[in-house]
């Protein structure tokens, strides 16, 4: 009966004596619960918060006595990092030892606690698995430079712990799965067995069904464009560059409407800079949309999903964009050229709202072009769902971390 300790940088919330989790990553146990008996689950409790909007009840599952769930101090600053670490690293030495599998997710700097895991299995001789989604060190960085005097210094500092830490956690595992092809490309030579891995959270059946598809292509051919874009309204994601995009197509003629779901610590100014743009009936901000089924259908009713990401990470609405049939069509980096590698399913261009925006004023004034991509696009995500990418990372985990498995 083969067992996994997966130690996340998730950040929890408790009421009442249970445990809250985001919807997705409460999909996510349920995955790795298909490919192996039992799971202990590692993650960070927030302190004193209510569950968000969007949050799910462990114990409603259905997992029962297979998963149990540890509960770890968030320790984001260097005194709770030192006042926590040792009981932590106690902890964590006992739940390795008491595992088949392991796999730590990497997050940061301080409270880092899978990177913590993987440097304390290393020295077990235990192979592991590191995992991870973004270049969180190069996140830091860049966000640091939106800093002055003391908190740039601070923040900069932070970055380059981060930095030593991952490459140390993961030149030590046995494994590196790397969600996304930025992550993969800034991380494969430090691991011995690195894979370019998918976190996706999409049942084969949101795959949008054919005749939607059909009907969607024969629509596009005319009508306002629909934009789209899902996730946080947040500095990382370009907020102000996508809002610029669109005043400069609004400029020229492009008639469209945009939407960006999502919550984040730029929700207020982007609405104020949509007002102050008189932009107001063509951009909206509607804020977090929980019901995913709500999602899933702005999602296949968009022509465009349009983004504008400004650090090295490997967003999941690009993927369910795809999967929705709905070209993705912003910043080039390795993440999204990968995503529409084979069939062509999307656009990018330099880091420069002014190359989007030619880039909008290029497909409404050629729908059949756009149409094509609408199909183009279904085809990149036709095979993308979570029951493939969880048994691809599951399987790679068992190649290579049992015992007789090659090692470091």
């Amino acid at each position: 009966m083969s067992s996994l300790l997966l130690i996340l940088p998730l950040v929890v919330h408790q009421r009442d004596g249970r445990v809250f989790i985001e919807n997705q990553a409460g999909n996510g146990l349920a995955q790795w619960l298909r490919h192996f008996a039992r799971m202990t689950l590692g993650v960070k409790l927030a302190a004193g918060a209510a569950p968000p909007a969007g949050s799910v009840a462990i114990d409603t599952l259905g997992l029962g006595d297979r998963l149990s769930v540890v509960l770890l101090p968030t320790a984001w600053t260097p005194l709770g990092h030192l006042r926590a670490y040792p009981s932590i690293r106690r902890r964590l030495r006992d739940l390795i030892d008491r595992h088949d599998y392991l796999q730590f997710a990497l997050g940061g700097a301080w409270g880092d606690w899978g990177a913590v895991g993987a440097l304390l299995a290393a020295k077990k001789e235990r192979k592991a698995s590191v995992w991870t989604d973004r270049v969180e060190s190069e996140v830091m960085r860049i966000e640091a430079q939106r800093f002055t005097g003391l908190k740039r210094l601070y923040r900069g500092m932070n970055a380059r712990l981060a930095r030593s830490l991952e490459r140390r956690a993961i030149s030590r595992s046995t494994l590196g799965l790397f969600h996304g092809n930025d992550t993969f490309n800034s991380y494969r030579g430090f691991s011995p067995h690195p894979f370019l891995v998918h976190n996706i959270h999409l049942k084969p059946a949101d795959r949008i069904p054919d005749e939607r598809l059909s009907a969607k292509i024969a629509a596009a051919r005319e009508g306002v464009l629909d934009i789209v874009y899902a996730g946080r309204v947040h500095p990382d994601k370009g907020v102000t560059d996508w809002i610029e995009t669109l005043r400069l197509a609004a400029d020229a003629g492009v008639p469209f409407r945009a939407r960006w779901f999502g919550d984040g610590p730029q929700l207020d100014e982007a609405r104020a800079t949509v007002d102050r743009l008189g932009l107001a009936d063509r951009i909206s901000f509607p804020g977090q949309l929980v019901d995913r089924d709500a999602l899933l259908e702005a999602l296949r009713d968009a022509h465009v999903m349009l983004f504008c990401h400004l650090t090295p990470e490997s967003p999941r609405c690009l993927i369910e964009a795809l999967v929705s049939g709905t070209p993705i069509v912003g910043y080039g980096s390795a993440y999204p050229e990968d995503l529409i590698a084979e069939h062509g399913g999307g656009v990018l261009t330099a880091m420069a709202p002014a190359a989007l925006a030619r880039e909008l004023v290029r497909l409404d004034g050629d729908r059949a072009v756009l149409a094509a991509l609408i199909g183009q696009a279904a085809q990149d995500g036709r095979d993308m769902n979570d029951e493939a990418v969880f048994a691809h990372r599951a399987h790679l985990m068992k190649q290579y971390c049992s015992t007789g498995a090659p090692g470091r």
